[in-house]
């Protein structure tokens, strides 16, 4: 029956499956001339009256590009929660040999490797999370963009780092292959967001400071440290918005709180510090792990104005 076609997608069917149901081209016609129907596209049919959900919006794009298409992009992080929102613009992508597809109001990419990147089960036709990442990552403008999709779908646990970098070999061409191979990795070691990634590598890494724990588990209630150095407790929290809701600023203030009265010294950093002063973050963290017990010596990281001199002396924290 073609309600049963049309209730697994969302109220929308295609000419050809109406057809393949048991219904007349004269059938379909006369549903939309009494307005029981309604065209989508060319071919492709509402079964309904009133407005489109945007899930019937999408299983029509899909339809509507053929065999063979996926939901992708922004599209397909939309359906797994990646984004925050719907998109302005559905992105569908059809195999490479495919040159006649036109949808109004839909970015249609084409790829050779489209019959691989679909995932099995999700509906309406998409592709993987690993390979909606890859292509996000890919037409990013800027590589910090690329990566913060890759820290945000494994920090959400849309993924994994192994089955990115499975899909990442699976790709001759790639843009920012080693960085962003480098950032699949850290991401499976506990950089869950494009600061925690950038802390990795500009303060800690760059600056030879201890390695800390990441998303260390406080309590039964799940609160996490972001960055944890437990030898020297010291907590490191990393603030990815520079403004937040009541309720977002009083889960900071206990968390704070929290690693006072635990005997813990507690850092807090936001984007603009950690990518813009990195130097001067280090040579904070630096002065609390040695006032904590720390004896190492942090290095200078090559940047001009780094506080670290040659020798590896804190020569003060700059600017914040």
């Amino acid at each position: 029956m073609w309600r049963d076609v049309a209730r697994q997608q969302a109220g929308v069917l295609t000419r050809a499956q109406a057809v393949a149901a048991g219904l007349s081209q004269d059938a379909i016609r006369a549903n939309v001339r009494a307005g029981r129907w309604r065209r989508i596209y060319r071919g492709i049919y509402a079964s309904f009256t009133g407005p489109l959900p945007r899930r019937s919006q999408l299983w029509a794009a899909a339809l509507k590009a053929g065999d063979g298409a996926l939901l992708s992009h922004d599209t397909a992080a939309e359906l797994v929660g990646l984004t925050d929102g719907p998109g302005r613009t559905v992105h569908v992508t059809v195999p490479a040999d495919r040159s006649d597809v036109r949808i109004p109001g839909v970015v249609v990419h084409r790829s050779r490797r489209a019959a691989v990147k679909g995932h099995p089960t999700r509906t309406p036709p998409q592709t993987r999370v690993e390979e909606t990442v890859l292509d996000l990552a890919q037409s990013a403008r800027h590589l910090n963009d690329a990566l913060g999709w890759i820290t945000r779908a494994i920090g959400a646990r849309l993924t994994t780092s192994d089955r990115l970098l499975a899909s990442l070999r699976g790709r001759k061409k790639m843009r920012w292959r080693r960085p962003l191979h480098a950032a699949i990795t850290d991401a499976g070691d506990g950089c869950h967001s494009l600061l925690e990634l950038l802390y990795l590598r500009k303060v800690e890494r760059a600056h030879g400071l201890p390695r800390g724990d990441r998303q260390v588990r406080r309590d039964r209630a799940r609160r996490y440290d972001d960055v944890k150095y437990k030898k020297y407790r010291t907590r490191v929290e990393l603030d990815g918005q520079e403004g937040h809701p009541d309720h977002a600023r009083w889960r900071d203030r206990r968390r704070d709180n929290d690693a006072t009265v635990d005997g813990d010294r507690n850092l807090r950093y936001g984007l603009g510090d950690v990518d813009e002063y990195p130097c001067a973050v280090a040579g904070e963290v630096t002065e609390v792990l040695h006032q904590e017990g720390w004896t190492g010596h942090p290095r200078p990281c090559g940047q001009p104005g780094c506080v670290f001199k040659l020798r590896g002396d804190l020569h003060g924290p700059g600017p914040m």
